[in-house]
């Protein structure tokens, strides 16, 4: 198989998805465009605030992206372009995006309100709270993985020393970026321009942080970046998101949709081929003697571009705190994974067609991706350095971007763990207080997370692969109770639901298991803290997913009371 026709094939396949699986779900589950939403129910002006659909889209799929649906495909293209295609398709439309709609759907149906708040609610508060410090958890592995392949965007210089130019202009861009979308972050907030002329402000932006990067680059090493990258995102979690999140990833969304097109079409006029075979085998060795098996390998590692746990955070954390109207949810959450899964299918092609006969040439994945994109580009007439440098730039700020917003939602759980409503604020205890203070939470979170990122985005990577997954299961398990509790059909969540709990329970227990082996004959920081988190989230996973499932598949106390008239808007909306 070629390029252009994996490619038309995803398009059919997803865009078919959209148009008939997307609608119905949006029917079955009672979407009422005429419902007043939390955005403005609850507007605070700092977490609930409404936004216009391509603003918060824009800053749903800029969030869920990050660099994984490009890390993920490339890395399992060992197994072949077969099942890689297959899982991101399937993946993609039958438990990705499901459960994205599903955690957005359930979000805005309580207020706002995050999964932890749903489990609470629909299972339980032990539930809760083990959700809530697995949710800190993950999001402390993200933002570790995250942040050291920003840094590694950015740096100014190769292994011998040398400047390299596309890093520094990519570094000078995105520092640009973030100070034009504070600017432009106060422009949408006090002005009411007409939609288009502010969208020609914003590319006009981007346009002037582009150019200005090419021009300018700044050559600093990985180092110096790191730290930068973890005082800007301190600053960003704590920033109100008008100010700074909606902007920043309103002027991304642009960059990145118009990367993604941008490969569409060169993919369709180049015409790559595809130099990997169809499949390789089920258990694969690795040079270092590490063993590698199809199952669970390639379900963990393709987690953006098929299925996310971290897309349910920030679907419930943050966007369904921006969505205007009801209606919205089916493009913003549906239809923003669906794109992921068209990007993870590119990455896929890219890395077909630079791997040889010995496999993939050396170099990251995102290093790879620009590689073969710019090729795919001067099919168009463009210039292959400069496409090679807007590349990496749109890497970037994929990963950015879900930087800033999974260390909010980490900062939130880890206030929302200490928070107890039954106690007014004025009378909590001096220590609550502390903990509970989004600046402690948000430093403490930060801290463990640059200590966990030196050991590099490599060694985290397989650890961050089951725990998002295992945090999909959990996602799936809580919107299935939400809608059984609300009287909906959640049939559509079970599958997925049970293939993931499989396969991230198998995949940690591997994990563990070799983390466990590698301790015994050498100590290393890095591993012993891996491993401490792996064991911690296993065991809270367990607990959370034996704690729904009996709730999904015990009798229905329908005497719990837990549903509400539809003007509420409150826990467990009732469909007129």
């Amino acid at each position: 198989m070629n390029g252009l026709t994996m490619m038309i094939l995803a398009v059919a396949v997803l865009g078919g998805a959209y148009l008939i699986y997307g609608r119905y779900l949006a029917k079955k589950w009672g979407v009422n465009p005429d419902s007043k939403t939390p955005a403005y129910e609850m507007e605070d002006g700092v977490d609930y605030v409404p936004a216009d659909t391509n603003v918060v889209f824009g800053h749903q799929f800029a969030s869920i992206a990050g660099a994984g649906p490009i890390n993920g495909p490339i890395q399992a293209a060992m197994f072949g372009w077969l099942p890689v295609m297959l899982w991101i398709l399937l993946g993609g439309v039958f438990f990705g995006a499901v459960q994205d709609f599903a955690s957005m759907y359930a979000s805005v149906k309580n207020k706002g309100r995050s999964i932890g708040y749903i489990i609470e609610l629909y299972i339980g508060k032990l539930g809760k709270r083990l959700f809530l410090l697995f949710t800190w958890l993950f999001s402390i592995l993200v933002v570790a993985a995250f942040a050291d392949i920003v840094a590694g965007t950015f740096n100014g210089f190769d292994t011998n020393g040398a400047t390299v130019t596309a890093n520094g202009a990519v570094a000078t861009t995105s520092l640009l970026f973030i100070v034009f979308a504070v600017g432009l972050g106060f422009y949408l907030k006090y002005t009411r321009f007409p939609k288009m002329l502010n969208t020609l402000f914003a590319i006009a932006l981007l346009v002037l942080a582009v150019g200005m990067g090419l021009a300018f680059p700044i050559y600093i090493p990985q180092s110096a970046w790191l730290i930068f990258v973890f005082i800007y995102v301190i600053i960003a979690c704590v920033t109100p998101v008008w100010a700074l999140l909606q902007p920043r990833d309103y002027l991304n969304s642009y960059l990145l949709i118009a990367m993604i097109v941008g490969s569409v079409l060169g993919i369709c006029v180049y015409n790559p081929s595809m130099n990997l075979p169809s499949f390789t085998a089920f258990k694969l060795t690795a040079a270092n003697g590490s063993v590698s098996y199809l199952f669970p390998a390639l379900f963990v590692t393709i987690a953006c571009g098929a299925v996310s746990g971290f897309h349910s955070l920030v679907a419930s954390g943050t966007a369904s705190k921006q969505i205007k109207n009801e209606k919205n949810m089916l493009p913003v959450s549906f239809g923003a994974m669906l794109l992921e899964s068209l990007l993870a299918i590119t990455a896929l092609i890219a890395a077909g067609f630079v791997a040889t006969q010995e496999g993939l040439p050396a170099g990251t994945p995102p290093q790879l991706f620009a590689q073969a994109i710019s090729i795919f580009l001067t099919s168009l007439g463009l210039p292959e350095s400069v496409c090679y440098t807007l590349i990496t730039l749109a890497i970037s700020a994929f990963a950015l971007t879900s930087l800033d917003s999974v260390a909010r939602v980490g900062r939130i759980a880890f206030q929302e763990f200490f928070t107890d409503d039954s106690v007014a604020p004025e009378n909590q205890t001096a220590l609550n207080k502390v903990l509970t203070n989004k600046y402690f939470a948000t430093i403490l979170t930060l801290v463990l997370c640059y200590a966990l990122s030196r050991a590099g985005y490599a060694s985290i990577w397989p650890l961050f692969g089951s725990a998002n997954q295992l945090l999909s299961a959990l996602a799936l398990i809580a919107c299935a109770v939400f809608l059984k509790k609300t009287k909906r059909q959640g049939a559509m969540l079970w599958g997925p639901m049970v293939i993931m709990l499989g396969v991230t329970f198998t995949a940690l227990a591997l994990k563990i298991t070799e983390l466990v082996t590698a301790l015994s004959g050498q100590f290393v920081f890095g591993n012993a803290l891996q491993l401490v988190f792996a064991v911690l989230l296993l065991i809270l996973g367990v607990i959370v997913a034996f704690e729904g499932i009996k709730k999904l598949i015990g009798k229905d106390e329908t005497s719990e009371n837990t549903e509400t008239a539809d003007t509420d808007k409150t826990a467990g909306e009732v469909v007129a």
